[in-house]
């Protein structure tokens, strides 16, 4: 298996906290994570491609190409509070062993640099969603688990499938502190409305100031960015669906 990590540079980072923002239910990682580079203007300093990657490239409109991909973005604070290391990318890896080798070169990675925290965003698929939705977590240890409570979440029952649960498991493994943060979603589209409560309380626990004025442009580009590898379906063509299922029952 083969999985390469290409550096532009290694970046002197303040105890950093590792945030990550993959695809997953309702792509609430994702957009977060997106909002977060782009508020923050965080550098790119490392890139990962990995042989469980989907076997393909996406060409666009100038006739270039767009590969499956993770990258390691920084964000260096000026007021002394903890550095990050953001987590991004268009696609998960698609087996188990590709998932174990990606997250564990991650945190290899994070570890170098001086991590000792370790925050996962995604979404928690529920058929109906209220207009203010659920927040749930689980976490490391219980000081953890104490201060992700503070932050108005209920404690999360059941699996946690995907980069979103591993990167915990894997972390409290390597002696790593770090709680997992899901919001109600439906799940199937990008949903800005989960990605607005996840960052109100990742904001609240980092103590950031976040604009979310401009939510719906991380929301545009990453409809634009998963939509050509297949990652978000069709609106209209679900509906279609939806419509000829239903004709099986008049």
């Amino acid at each position: 298996m083969v999985c390469t990590i290409e550096f532009s540079e290694m970046p002197k980072l303040n105890d950093p906290i590792l945030i990550e923002g993959l695809p997953g239910i309702g792509f609430v990682a994702n957009i977060a994570c997106l909002h977060l580079i782009n508020e923050l203007k965080a550098k790119r300093f490392a890139q990962v491609v990995s042989a469980s990657f989907q076997d393909l490239a996406v060409t666009t409109e100038a006739g270039g190409v767009r590969s499956p991909i993770s990258e390691l973005y920084y964000y260096k604070r000026e007021d002394g509070g903890r550095d990050l290391i953001i987590w991004y990318g268009n696609t998960q890896a698609l087996t188990t062993f590709g998932q174990y080798e990606l997250c564990g070169k991650i945190l290899d990675i994070a570890q170098e640099l001086g991590c000792r925290f370790v925050i996962s965003i995604g979404g928690y698929k529920k058929d109906e969603v209220q207009s203010v939705p659920g927040l749930y977590t689980a976490a490391t240890d219980g000081e953890t688990l104490k201060e992700a409570l503070d932050l108005g979440t209920k404690i999360m029952v059941g699996h946690i499938f995907g980069i979103a649960g591993l990167l915990i498991g894997l972390g409290r493994i390597r002696n790593l502190r770090g709680f997992a943060l899901l919001v109600d979603t439906p799940g199937l589209y990008p949903d800005v409305n989960a990605t607005r409560y996840a960052l109100t309380a990742l904001s609240k626990y980092l103590n950031l100031n976040l604009d979310l004025s401009r939510l719906d442009s991380a929301l545009e580009q990453t409809k634009k960015m998963l939509e050509p590898f297949g990652l978000i379906r069709n609106i209209v063509e679900e509906k279609k669906k939806e419509e000829q299922q239903m004709r099986w029952f008049i």
